[in-house]
């Protein structure tokens, strides 16, 4: 019997939806060992074109059976993007040799180590910076994969560091914030549900920020809970959509609907049917603010409108609720470090008509 590929263009960052560059990046080392992709993905119920469709997204469970699928095939939890495999088995070898430390400081130091032995490209470090702990991810050696495997490498190897590190604490641990050593990839709008409120590219090497006090938390789990965790792992810890975040992407989607208009925390806490204190406080818990939730949504906005669309620089901030150009030009200036013009001539659509003065 047939499978019927599944197609989806569910709206950008939607938890239900995963956007297609993470599937191509997962699929990016497995031509090199011998597989073919379209098979692939037809296994996995996934329409093979929509890998050329920018906006694409598919369901959560068909990428899910696709991470898997890789896995089993290749028998490498590495999906074929570093120099050798990891062979299926790894990440329990990882979790049982950090399931005895005392803390999570201890759990992070030993997981570093245990990188370092598997790995012979990418490399781990723990360090500490004021009262900011931060997980370091930088090159040994090149990657034997192109630029999305390479983006895919370190997207995968942090989520696997973070979602061990949250399981082993029993806490959430969310990021403060992130940078990344690679130009935006053309899924970074969902980076601030995949990884933190707060992120940047372009950097010598991939930094994730936490609360260093957060180091002292004690490892809270036992064989028996692992024996739980690994039925399902590491496929359950890597998934793309952090369930830290529910309430922050409700606050968005709700702003996002009354563009042009600017609701205050306290009506949208009344759309929620949560008091101000409670919505402030629980989204403190996400690890974000009510205004960094605006600020991001209005930051996406703003740089897919540039790149992607014709409109007017005048019209982009009005309907993203700025008073006045000025306003739109200080805030956009601040979010990404230059002007909305500048940033439309270095990363807009080849071949866009010329933009309208504003």
């Amino acid at each position: 019997m047939a499978l019927k590929s599944v197609r989806s263009r569910t709206s950008a960052g939607s938890p239900s939806t995963v956007a297609i560059g993470f599937v191509s990046g997962i699929l990016s080392g497995v031509s090199r060992a011998g597989l073919v992709p379209g098979a692939l993905l037809e296994h996995a119920e996934i329409a093979t074109d929509l890998l050329h469709d920018r906006t694409a997204r598919v369901p959560v469970a068909r990428y899910a059976a696709l991470y898997r699928l890789i896995n089993e095939s290749l028998d490498d939890e590495g999906f074929a993007l570093f120099s050798r495999p990891l062979h299926r088995g790894s990440f329990e070898f990882l979790c049982r040799a950090v399931l005895s430390a005392a803390n999570l400081k201890e759990a992070l130091e030993r997981i570093a180590r245990f990188l370092h032995v598997v790995l012979d490209d990418l490399d781990v470090e723990l360090e500490t910076s004021g009262r900011a702990a931060v997980i370091v991810i930088s090159e040994d050696q090149a990657l034997p994969v192109g630029a999305a495997g390479r983006v895919f490498a370190f997207e995968w190897l942090l989520r696997m560091i973070h979602g061990l590190a949250a399981w082993l604490v029993a806490h959430p641990l969310p990021l403060d914030e992130v940078s990344f050593p690679y130009p935006p990839p053309q899924h970074a709008a969902d980076y601030e549900l995949v990884f933190a409120p707060r992120y940047t590219f372009d950097a010598p090497r991939l930094e994730a920020r936490f609360p260093a006090e957060w180091l002292t938390l004690p490892v809270r789990r036992d064989e028996a809970a692992l024996r739980v965790f690994l039925a399902d792992a590491p496929a359950s810890i890597t998934t793309l959509y952090r369930r830290d975040r529910a309430l922050s992407l409700r606050v968005r989607e709700h702003l996002r609907a009354a563009l042009p208009e600017q609701p205050g925390l306290p009506a949208i806490a009344r759309r929620l049917f949560l008091s101000p204190r409670t919505l402030h406080r629980r989204l403190e818990d996400e690890g974000t603010s009510f205004r960094a939730v605006k600020d991001s949504l209005r930051r996406e906005l703003a740089t897919e409108w540039l790149t992607k669309t014709r409109r007017p620089l005048g019209s982009i901030g009005a309907d993203l609720g700025f008073a006045d150009a000025a306003a739109f030009y200080r805030a956009f200036t601040a979010w990404v470090g230059s002007g909305p013009r500048d940033y439309r001539k270095r990363h807009g659509q080849a071949g866009a008509a010329p933009v309208l003065p504003t």
